[in-house]
């Protein structure tokens, strides 16, 4: 009895401890984010206040500052439309050639595309916008589309290299027998017991395309700013508005972590599911 009571003792102090220790992972983790968050409420000069960290009178100008002079509602469109069109983009061409590279064995096409991801993407800058220029296409959709999918096309097609590759051959091959071609086994079978995977890919790409800065910089204009630009003006040589800087970065994490939140199931589950082959 004495070793039964002793071992539940400590298994109760092995809880105790781990559910500290997370407390205080998840505590370190989420500080800026609460920082940012109460900073967005407070003026300038309760910001700089360490004293008013917790306690403050809270006040909505930078909200109001934000949404009434610097038209933030076209910005979040903006970046809107970029991300979608990105990950759709990036969608049309990566999963057919994920699926091509997991089924037929194409490891050096496969990487190819590992090195295009791997290469930093400021290298493409410079020659993106000599050829956009040449087109016409700089402060368009389409050059902003294009630029992100450097990077969420190839982040696709290896997310879903390993999910295609864990997906049994006979549900294609039961396919085959009964009539189907390879497109229609791709797109009737495969695609659709594919969800989680796509959905994954997808939200990251997403998100990578709504926090993305570098390519906005150089190829976005007043017409297609986007967000993280938007907030760029906040700052100068002078001065920096934390209050309105606070509210933008608020409005910027919120759509991604509202996202983030309905589809962790998903992501989590698309994650596992491209880590486990066989």
């Amino acid at each position: 009895m004495s070793a039964t009571k002793s071992m539940k003792r400590d298994r109760r102090t092995k809880e105790v401890v781990l559910g500290i220790l997370t407390f205080v992972v998840i505590l370190l983790f989420s500080f800026p984010f609460i920082w940012m968050l109460l900073a967005s409420f407070k003026t300038q000069a309760q910001i700089m206040s360490t004293s008013q960290f917790l306690f403050f009178t809270p006040t909505g100008k930078n909200y109001a500052k934000v949404f009434g002079e610097y038209e933030f509602l076209r910005f979040i469109w903006n970046s809107f439309v970029v991300a979608v069109g990105s990950t759709v983009g990036s969608l049309i061409l990566g999963l057919p050639a994920a699926y091509a590279i997991a089924r037929y064995r194409l490891q050096g096409l496969g990487l190819i595309i590992l090195v295009a991801r791997i290469i930093p993407g400021i290298t493409f800058l410079i020659p993106w916008f000599i050829i956009f220029s040449g087109l016409g296409l700089v402060d368009t959709y389409t050059a902003l589309i294009l630029s992100h999918m450097l990077v969420g096309l190839p982040f696709i097609i290896w997310v879903m290299i390993s999910f295609f590759e864990g997906l049994p051959h006979e549900i294609e091959e039961a396919g085959l027998i009964d009539g189907c071609t390879r497109n229609q086994v791709f797109r009737r079978i495969i695609l659709p017991i594919s969800g989680p995977g796509i959905i994954t890919s997808s939200l990251l790409s997403f998100i990578f395309s709504w926090n993305n800065f570098m390519f906005s910089i150089i190829l976005a204009g007043d017409k297609t700013k986007t967000l993280p630009i938007a907030v760029f003006n906040f700052m100068s040589y002078s001065e920096i508005n934390w209050g309105a800087l606070m509210a933008a970065a608020c409005m910027i994490t919120l759509p991604v972590l509202i996202i983030a939140l309905l589809a962790q199931r998903y992501i989590v589950s698309g994650l596992a599911a491209g880590a486990v082959k066989g």
